[in-house]
C-alpha cells in the first residue's frame, strides 16, 4: 500500500474506480469541449450525414483559413469526434456517431 501526495492510500497496480471515474469525467469534459465552437460546430455539421469529407472539400464548404481549419480539425479528432484517413497528399475525415453519442448519454438528466 502506498500513500498519494493528497494522503489516500492505495495499491499500485490496481485501478481504483474513482480513478476510472475522473478519467471518464475528463474524457467527457474534452468531448464536450470540442464542441464548445462554432468552427468545430460547423465541421461537425458538414460531416453529420455520415459521408466522408476530403479536407480540401471541407476548406470550401466552410471558407475557413487552412491553417485554423486543421487546429479545429485536430481538436475534434482528440476528443475522438472525427477520425481521419490518409489519402495521398490529402486527408478523409469522417463523423464518429458513437461519440457523439456517448456525449448525448453523458448529458445531465439523461438515461444511460
Amino acid at each position: 500500500m502506498v500513500r498519494s501526495a493528497e494522503g489516500a492510500a492505495y495499491t499500485p497496480g490496481v485501478v481504483s474506480s474513482t480513478v476510472l471515474d475522473s478519467t471518464s469525467l475528463e474524457a467527457r469534459a474534452a468531448g464536450f469541449g470540442a464542441l464548445a465552437d462554432p468552427i468545430r460546430l460547423e465541421i461537425l455539421s458538414r460531416l453529420s450525414d455520415g459521408a466522408e469529407r476530403c479536407v480540401c472539400q471541407l476548406l470550401s464548404d466552410t471558407g475557413v483559413a487552412a491553417n485554423l481549419l486543421s487546429y479545429h480539425l485536430g481538436v475534434l479528432r482528440r476528443a475522438g469526434l472525427i477520425s481521419a484517413r490518409r489519402r495521398g497528399r490529402w486527408v478523409d475525415y469522417r463523423l464518429v456517431p458513437a461519440a457523439l453519442e456517448a456525449l448525448r448519454r453523458a448529458m445531465p438528466g439523461e438515461a444511460g
